[in-house]
């Protein structure tokens, strides 16, 4: 939730020799002596909040989540969301604070994200096919047709860096 009400700007002002940043959260230009830098933007330290609890993230850890445009304290995520499910290779709880692998409407523990011929590790960027529910290397594929590994899903967890502005 972004307020408007402030931002007549870009993001950086030149102010003659100082480059004043504004906030993602208020929109208003920061010139407090510190700011945070997460989501691809900067933010007054109190902007940055869990959306459900309201807790300034940077007082609770180093890290926020996002997810369906929410952005979240990893205790209001797991509370949320729970757990992402079970790995369709072990059967085994995936905790929702894990990332994940997906092929089609499957998902998998990134350890378990292996070809089912030569047992390596598939990571993301790989080519892949994914047949009678089974995975394949590009080496150990059957004639069906590829799949690119693009990218680990579900959770995505950002890192929060405190600056001086």
């Amino acid at each position: 939730m972004v307020n408007t009400a402030c931002n007549t700007q870009p993001a950086h002002v030149r102010m003659g020799a100082l480059a004043w940043k504004r906030c993602v959260g208020c929109g208003c230009k920061i010139s407090d002596r510190f700011l945070l830098f997460a989501l691809d933007g900067y933010w007054h330290c109190h902007c940055l909040k869990c959306s459900c609890c309201q807790a300034q993230l940077a007082e609770i850890g180093s890290s926020c989540f996002t997810k369906r445009g929410l952005i979240l304290c990893k205790s209001d995520y797991i509370r949320l969301f729970g757990h992402s499910g079970a790995c369709r290779a072990c059967s085994k709880s995936i905790p929702a604070n894990e990332m994940v692998m997906r092929a089609q409407d499957n998902v998998f523990h990134v350890k378990c994200f292996v070809c089912s011929v030569c047992h390596n590790q598939l990571v993301p960027g790989d080519r892949f096919h994914y047949t009678n529910g089974k995975l394949y290397c590009e080496q150990d594929r059957p004639t069906a047709s590829a799949h690119r590994c693009d990218h680990l899903d579900s959770l995505r967890e950002h890192n929060i860096s405190e600056q001086k502005s």
